[in-house]
């Protein structure tokens, strides 16, 4: 069983090669967050040289925040699946944004159950497994 820093970390590979894989350059930067029932993904650096001078352009950051935004969300099964592989746990919906200010963007995953609890149970059980009861000899 995976730790909760072991889960955040999958999720952060899994979500950073999507990236890659999909959208042609990867994060310089990622964290995964899972709190409570959400799983927060913050990439940094996402934006590429020719998408940072079109920002400075006029309509240029609504055309780059358009065209991210439907990009994604064509994508968002498998990005929501990615989530469930690693956690065990279903995505009931995903969200995002995009800040051509700071080169970041944001995903959170609404999950149908507590993982932050689920996962500090899943914790404790592994440290403390149940013993047999000592016998007398």
């Amino acid at each position: 069983m995976m730790r909760k820093g072991q889960v955040e970390a999958a999720i952060n590979a899994s979500i950073t090669k999507f990236e890659r894989e999909m959208l042609g350059r990867g994060p310089k930067e990622a964290r995964t967050f899972i709190i409570d029932d959400l799983v927060v993904v913050r990439l940094k650096g996402i934006l590429s040289p020719g998408e940072q001078q079109l920002a400075t352009q006029p309509g240029g950051i609504e055309l780059i925040k358009q065209m991210r935004t439907r990009l994604v969300e064509s994508f968002s099964a498998e990005l929501s699946h990615l989530v469930e592989e690693q956690i065990g746990i279903q995505v009931v919906s995903m969200h995002t944004d995009i800040s051509t200010r700071t080169g970041e963007r944001v995903f959170v995953f609404t999950l149908e159950k507590d993982a932050e609890a689920e996962l500090a149970a899943r914790d404790a059980s592994s440290l403390n497994p149940e013993r047999p009861p000592l016998t007398n000899r």
